[in-house]
């Protein structure tokens, strides 16, 4: 299985921060996001390499950054040629230029590199490995003014997706998705195709289609996770996250 870290964002609602720093490079707990992601990705065993995607702006920076930081699994840091916000290639659109500029023909697990979360991948790999079937991992925000700002999944009682919705104004639950996904190779054939006909932007937009296809299958995380998205979930994620630190 091939990991793939969507870093190519520009963040520019964390501006001044990430005027001049990728966000997946910010610290929390002493750390880059990235690091604490990797840490998650290096407990799995089917894992033999990951992919950091990101753009021309930043793309020095994560060079830098790999050139200090061991790890027993491969890192390739995958430039996706963008140069601003306006001309990004969205969540998709990256997967897609891995997988076809890095020639992946394996499943994939797939993590937004602004994803902080203590609970563990193994569960979502054990799913994956019984069901050959594309798993996400969701977290229950517990509040349903809360679930506007998500994309909020509503499942079965296998767990198996029923409805995807992003940014819901009247939400079905308190489910949001994590931005973690395991894609078997078969369905990233789909993806592919997908971002040739829709939207590419946003992972949430091929969910809600897959998921009307084919059986979608869920882990429900009880350990926290959080969105960095605003300064103000970056400073809550830099007080309440339980990292591993070295």
């Amino acid at each position: 299985m091939k990991a793939i870290i969507l870093a190519a964002g520009y963040a520019t609602r964390l501006y001044p921060l990430t005027k001049n720093k990728p966000k997946p490079l910010l610290e929390v707990g002493g750390r880059p996001i990235v690091e604490h992601i990797m840490d998650k990705l290096g407990d799995l065993d089917v894992v033999d390499e990951v992919f950091v995607v990101t753009n021309n702006k930043f793309f020095t920076y994560f060079l830098e950054w790999k050139s200090g930081f061991e790890s027993e699994t491969k890192i390739t840091i995958v430039n996706d040629k963008t140069m601003s916000n306006e001309d990004r290639l969205g969540s998709l659109g990256d997967i897609r230029y891995v997988v076809e500029t890095m020639k992946v023909d394996d499943d994939i697990i797939v993590v937004a590199g602004d994803n902080l979360f203590e609970f563990s991948l193994k569960p979502m790999a054990e799913l994956f490995a019984s069901k050959q079937r594309s798993v996400v991992a969701l977290y229950d925000v517990k509040d349903r003014e809360l679930a506007r700002h998500y994309g909020i999944v509503s499942v079965c009682e296998n767990n198996i997706i029923t409805n995807f919705e992003e940014k819901p104004i009247e939400p079905k639950s308190t489910l949001s998705s994590t931005g973690i996904y395991i894609y078997p190779k078969q369905v990233v054939e789909h993806l592919i195709a997908f971002t040739e006909q829709n939207d590419a932007d946003k992972a949430g937009n091929f969910l809600e289609w897959l998921h009307k296809q084919e059986e979608i299958h869920c882990c429900i995380a009880d350990e926290k996770w959080f969105d960095i998205g605003t300064i103000e979930q970056l400073e809550k994620a830099r007080k309440e996250f339980k990292g591993v630190t070295r």
